[in-house]
């Protein structure tokens, strides 16, 4: 089959591309000494996360407990959940996992870690867990090294836990500075810092620059989309993830209505400033408006206009909300289909 005969709105993976971009990354940072740990996020489809570790990763990460499990279940052996895990469900699964796979997690607070050690203990299991750390994000993390210290200090006193390092996202100026800090005030108590996890595919060239770092997590750069080319860490030409739509209506000359709207698009629109995603064969066109199921299509500055039944490729503002709204991804070659992946992961918010 090729994929023009595939029914829209549908997404689709360029499979050389895609190749090529777990390559790239894999080999810059095995370049730099750099571990590489990608974020599967952006995916959540276990055949490109083993994709992935083939290719040299040392394991995958993970944002929630469901992702995980998914990933533990087709076999990846090493995973890291960089989020606070609490409440009694939560830490009885992550303990479940801990007994099928390396497992490791992040805490910024004595609260999370407690509860990391109460489940350890009562599961016999010994968990690591870095610490958190915040330089500049504003969202997740203790804020200075000396409450780094004092939680990582916690962490290794604790009968069923060990300290894994730091971790923080996404790298910046600030990051080599709070983790040498952090370094020398835990050399006092021999607690070695065994990992220093950093990550983010907006920065992903320039990871060698911190030189603390030890592992880099990136999750984007897989697929690619609109906004790693605006901020120019891709060409257009190295995106592996599209959306296939049509056109359904043409209500008037310079309007023009998608059959993808915002469950196939996500509502990433307004962070771009130029529309909710860019229409490959017709770039001067903007999708200004979304419904859930209907595209708004200005074409005011087009010369030439689609027509009625005319099929576009969507570059998408950002590839992992859009890839988490379709059950299931089609891989190509050559406009030939050659593989259907089901998004395994999708939708696994707890």
């Amino acid at each position: 089959m090729h994929i023009d005969q595939l029914e829209s709105p549908a997404a689709v993976v360029d499979l050389d591309k895609l190749s090529a971009n777990i390559t790239r990354l894999q080999s810059y940072l095995d370049k730099h000494s750099i571990a590489n740990r990608p974020h599967i996020k952006t995916h959540k489809i276990p055949e490109i996360a083993h994709m992935q570790v083939d290719a040299g990763a040392v394991g995958i990460t993970c944002q929630k407990l469901g992702e995980a499990e998914v990933m533990a279940r087709a076999g990846i052996k090493d995973i890291f959940l960089p989020y606070n895990l609490l409440g009694a469900s939560k830490l009885e699964r992550l303990m479940h996992l801990a007994r099928r796979v390396r497992i490791s997690v992040t805490g910024d607070s004595e609260v999370t870690v407690r509860g990391y050690a109460e489940a350890a203990k009562a599961a016999g299991q010994t968990l690591p867990v870095l610490v958190e750390f915040d330089t500049g994000l504003g969202r997740c993390g203790v804020q200075t090294p000396d409450e780094a210290a004092a939680l990582a200090r916690i962490i290794a006193r604790s009968s069923h836990l060990h300290f894994g390092g730091l971790m923080t996202y996404p790298s910046n100026e600030q990051t080599d500075g709070f983790v040498a800090e952090t370094r020398r005030l835990l050399a006092a108590d021999g607690i070695p810092m065994e990992t220093v996890s950093a990550g983010g595919s907006p920065g992903m060239w320039q990871a060698h620059n911190n030189k603390e770092v030890t592992e880099h997590r990136a999750g984007t750069y897989v697929y690619g989309d609109r906004s790693m080319v605006n901020i120019g860490v891709m060409s257009q030409e190295e995106v592996a993830f599209h959306v296939i739509a049509t056109v359904v209506s043409r209500p008037t000359d310079e309007r023009a209505v998608l059959d993808a709207g915002s469950k196939a698009l996500s509502s990433d629109g307004a962070r771009m400033g130029t529309g909710y995603g860019l229409i490959l064969e017709y770039p001067d066109a903007q999708i200004e408006k979304l419904n859930e199921e209907h595209g708004w299509v200005d074409l005011s500055a087009c010369t030439a206009k689609p027509q009625i039944g005319e099929r576009v490729t969507l570059l998408v503002n950002h590839c992992c909300v859009a890839n988490n709204l379709f059950n299931e991804v089609v891989g190509y070659r050559n406009g030939v289909v050659e593989v259907t992946w089901p998004v395994a992961a999708r939708g696994l918010l707890q």
